[in-house]
């Protein structure tokens, strides 16, 4: 049998986060397909609640308390929050904008957190990882393009998910060590169902019974987002997190491909750069951060 050296780890870890990336990139995919005949708040309520059921099956199978003190902690609510915003404005910019430029943008988490991490924890970051933190946000700003000729607010759907993802992963770093990932995907699943009843306000739309084509893509979004959910946990508890994160980015390639394939979605010049400058970004504060 093979010995299980870091490096056999390091390559389990990155093909567990590769098929995360896919596994998410098919869910945004089928989430803006299904845009065109349920509510958004719909889509978002029956995805949250329907993952939310898997993850508690799992956590009651495997005899773990579905609703343990911790859960109310500081952190945990701050990270519910975050969650709530993240996963609603991430979902309104994959039903509203271009699926590829939502995906690009999503890469910037990593840059975000990072910056974040050193002026409310004092992590140290020096020079040269504050100018790849500039340089990546540069890239978020090559694509918005925050001109009065070419800006659109539709544009900021997608920073403010990346904002909300950023803050949950942030608390996620104080969330109490006690609580499993089972645990941790219940009530992320909750509190995107939360954000659908949050939205029901706002879109003024009546629910729609979905016909046999819309419920099969609700099922296969339910399934492939816990499917994912799990195996991005699973990446990043095989391996070194420095060799394994990198493989994040597979998600831009996925998530540009679906929306030209798709969605007739076309990539110029603009997108490229943006793109190159925020992956180049958030790879070398990787490897840096490494040393």
């Amino acid at each position: 049998m093979p010995q299980n050296t870091p490096q056999n780890a390091n390559l389990i870890g990155s093909l567990w986060m590769i098929a995360a990336m896919f596994g998410f990139a098919i869910e945004d995919a089928l989430i803006k397909a299904t845009f065109s005949a349920l509510p958004v708040w719909q889509i978002l309520v029956m995805f949250g609640l329907g993952g939310a059921l898997v993850f508690a099956t799992v956590a009651h199978r495997a005899g773990e308390q579905l609703f343990p003190k911790t859960v109310l902690s500081t952190p945990m609510r701050i990270r519910m929050f975050f969650e709530i915003f993240g996963r609603l404005f991430f979902t309104l910019a994959i039903t509203l904008t271009p699926l590829s430029t939502t995906t690009v943008i999503l890469q910037a988490t990593p840059i975000v957190v990072v910056a974040a991490a050193a002026v409310l924890f004092g992590e140290t970051v020096g020079w040269r990882r504050w100018l790849a933190i500039c340089i990546g946000l540069l890239g978020v700003l090559v694509i918005l393009q925050p001109t009065p000729a070419s800006f659109t607010p539709m544009s900021l759907l997608a920073v403010f998910g990346m904002i909300g993802f950023a803050g949950r992963d942030l608390a996620s770093r104080a969330a109490p060590a006690s609580l499993s990932t089972a645990i941790l995907g219940i009530y992320g699943f909750l509190a995107l169902a939360i954000a659908g009843v949050v939205y029901a306000f706002f879109e003024h739309a009546a629910p729609v019974m979905p016909d046999m084509k819309n419920s099969a893509f609700i099922i296969a979004i339910i399934v492939v987002g816990a499917m994912s959910y799990a195996s991005l946990m699973k990446a990043m508890r095989t391996g070194e997190v420095s060799a394994v994160t990198p493989f994040r980015y597979s998600r831009l390639l996925i998530g540009i491909a679906f929306g030209v394939l798709f969605f007739n979605e076309t990539l110029d010049t603009r997108m490229l750069i943006g793109s190159a400058l925020i992956v180049a970004a958030g790879v070398f504060l990787l490897i840096r951060g490494k040393k």
